[in-house]
């Protein structure tokens, strides 16, 4: 679909304090590399990535996702005044805090949106933040709403929790 009363104002984010090399992660599997005579630098090199970043144990990703929207809103020059131009909120994100109530209700309370606004979590893998986008974009373009807002925080912790510990 194309759209032609749609454009993305703004991107927030908000980067995790963790970071964790491809280095750290080969040794912590050199056992299985060794036994499997596969090479050192196997997993930067298939992957391209180097390090990737997780959350300090105990953060609620909520507040993350909230620092996002407030830097995303920040970042469009969005005055407070008008947060009740914000029709929709939509947290897409496969980590939540709970299924219900929706995370995105504790992300709206936070972030100051209207009473009015409409509120509920996505979650689809990878594809939560575009699907997310395109109902906002599809909201916007059928004069539902004038504007929305998108968020979501991810945390791979959980996947490497007993090592972590």
């Amino acid at each position: 679909m194309k759209f032609s009363r749609v454009a993305i104002a703004s991107i927030g984010y908000v980067v995790p304090e963790v970071e964790i090399t491809s280095d750290w992660i080969e040794s912590e599997l050199r056992e299985v590399y060794e036994r499997l005579k596969l090479p050192a630098g196997r997993l930067e090199g298939m992957s391209g990535i180097s390090s990737r970043r997780i959350w300090k144990d105990g953060t609620r990703l909520s507040d993350c996702s909230i620092a996002s929207c407030r830097a995303a809103m920040a970042a469009a020059g969005f005055p407070d005044r008008e947060l009740s131009q914000i029709g929709c909120l939509i947290h897409a994100s496969v980590c939540r805090e709970f299924l219900e109530p929706a995370t995105a209700c504790r992300v709206h309370h936070h972030v100051g949106l209207s009473d009015h606004c409409w509120v509920y979590d996505v979650s689809n893998a990878c594809l939560g933040i575009v699907n997310g986008a395109v109902q906002i974009a599809n909201m916007i373009e059928s004069v539902t709403i004038r504007a929305g807002l998108v968020g979501g925080t991810e945390d791979s912790r959980g996947l490497l929790k007993a090592t972590l510990e």
